[in-house]
């Protein structure tokens, strides 16, 4: 197989992944030192001899973390004193990290290109909890990066902001009533679907060896608020959000095909990227007209397909971001993904760990090693950016491809096929409800959320704290249903 493709195909070549659980932060590994480790494990799984010290670049996605140039220090731990480094922030796609590594290698501007990310927010949390210090390298504070990749518009609408209704769990909480609405689906019927669906995620988890949270749970379980498991935002209970309380860290090792059949790696390790679509175009949640619609995984998919040869929904393997049962939903409706199929290698964000801005290359490690024991298969791994915000879809295959690795940002086709409306503030009056939440403090219900559409084509954000509007608000759907919107934002529903 190996005569047959051209030296400058970009393959995945080592992975590996990093769980740590020390519960004595001065003993746990800072993010940097797992990265590291991580990138150790994947220059051991190539089989091939201090692969790392031939990086010509790193790079790594922005995490909770403060070190401006990570790169730099993880380059020094594992010997690649040359790399170039460069961190993307916040916002930006992991599909934009990973195709930045392919086509790298593709054009001929690097040989060997690493890929990491790493939290240790596990270890922050207990270090707060014992009141000592969990010991972290520093950085001269002007120390920067070889070249950064960050968004260019805000997540967040400015109502949103003002309002605070900024956490990710009100916002997807808020596109699942909109869905839920959108299917027809009863209050009941639709938290049962929540359950069985993250029962799926929960079950595949437990064959994860650096899962998080790997324990089994029942469908029952993740859907029932209780002591241990409390609601956060109708209708999201603890265990059914990403977990990002973790400490761990994911390496990629990626070169040119040249290098890997020069370094005499077998053709069985080789994993292969086929393509990459996605869509930069962002738009508010407050925004969109359409809740339970994502024009962006849609053409994203469908432009991939063309690209490639291979639908979304024809994959062997997948593994669909799953921050929030809302983006697993949305990605599946839009991808034509069968709910009944599995949909993950790693068991997901909130069972295997989601650590932030970083789950994709997680779940790269799991998709790996996946096609290398099942030769001729393809993976589609998908990615989320914010409020499902950003949209990426990736094909990978234990085959060698057919034609030349493709990328393509839909983000022009995604912003003409995307209807937006109009979110004034200061709008006063009789609407619709077109998504709602209520947030819960301590598993206690403290304040109700609503995106109120009116005749006129306006929507505006309102809320409660009125302790009887928000029981009103548990007791029934209120999507498409009229509700009132007085001076400052403030809702009532009875």
């Amino acid at each position: 197989m190996a005569e047959r493709i051209d030296d400058r195909t970009p393959v995945l070549l080592g992975v590996g992944a990093v769980r740590q659980r020390e519960d004595d932060p001065r003993v746990a590994l800072e993010p940097v030192a797992l990265m590291a480790q991580a990138l150790q494990r994947a220059d051991d799984d190539t089989g091939a001899p201090a692969l790392l010290t031939r990086a010509d670049r790193i790079l790594i996605p922005r995490g909770f973390w403060d070190y401006p140039d990570p790169g730099r220090l993880v380059a020094e731990r594992v010997g690649a004193a040359s790399a170039r480094t460069l961190v993307a922030e916040i916002g930006v796609l992991q599909t934009t990290l990973l195709a930045e590594a392919v086509r790298s290698i593709a054009t001929g501007d690097a040989d060997v290109v690493l890929v990491a990310g790493g939290e240790a927010k596990y270890r922050a949390a207990r270090a707060l909890t014992l009141g000592v210090e969990a010991p972290t390298t520093q950085q001269p504070r002007d120390t920067r990066p070889d070249a950064v990749l960050a968004p260019h518009e805000d997540i967040l609408h400015p109502l949103e902001l003002e309002r605070g209704i900024v956490l990710p769990v009100a916002q997807y909480a808020m596109m699942e009533s909109a869905l839920r609405h959108a299917n027809g689906t009863t209050l009941a019927a639709h938290r049962a679907e929540l359950g069985e669906l993250w029962a799926s995620y929960n079950r595949v988890a437990a064959s994860n060896p650096v899962a998080w949270s790997p324990e089994p749970r029942t469908a029952e379980e993740i859907a029932t608020a209780g002591s241990g498991n409390p609601m956060l935002a109708l209708p999201y209970t603890k265990l059914l959000t990403s977990q990002w309380n973790v400490d761990q860290a994911a390496g990629l090792i990626l070169c040119a095909a040249g290098v890997a059949r020069a370094l005499r790696v077998p053709e069985a390790r080789w994993v292969f990227p086929l393509g990459i679509a996605e869509s930069n175009h962002m738009v508010p949640l407050a925004e969109r007209a359409h809740i339970a619609r994502c024009p962006g995984f849609a053409i994203a998919g469908q432009r991939l397909a063309e690209r490639v040869g291979i639908a979304a929904a024809a994959a062997d393997v997948l593994e669909v971001y799953s921050c929030f049962p809302a983006a697993v939903r949305l990605q599946c409706r839009e991808l034509g993904i069968d709910h009944s199929r599995t949909l993950t290698v790693t068991g997901g964000m909130a069972f295997a760990g989601g650590p932030l801005n970083n789950f994709v290359l997680q779940a790269m490690v799991r998709t790996a090693d996946v096609l290398r024991s099942q030769p001729g298969a393809t993976a589609l791994v998908t990615a989320v950016s914010g409020m499902v915000t950003k949209q990426g879809v990736s094909l990978w295959a234990s085959r060698a491809p057919q034609q030349r690795f493709t990328y393509d940002d839909v983000a022009a086709e995604v912003a003409t096929a995307t209807e937006t409306v109009d979110v004034e503030g200061d709008r006063t009056g009789t609407g619709r409800v077109a998504a709602y939440t209520v947030l819960h403090e301590r598993g206690t219900p403290r304040r109700g959320v609503a995106l109120v559409d009116f005749a006129d084509g306006t929507r505006t954000l309102a809320t409660t704290d009125d302790a009887a509007q928000v029981a009103a608000l548990l007791e029934r759907e209120w999507c498409g249903h009229p509700v009132t919107v007085t001076a400052g934002g403030e809702l009532s529903v009875a």
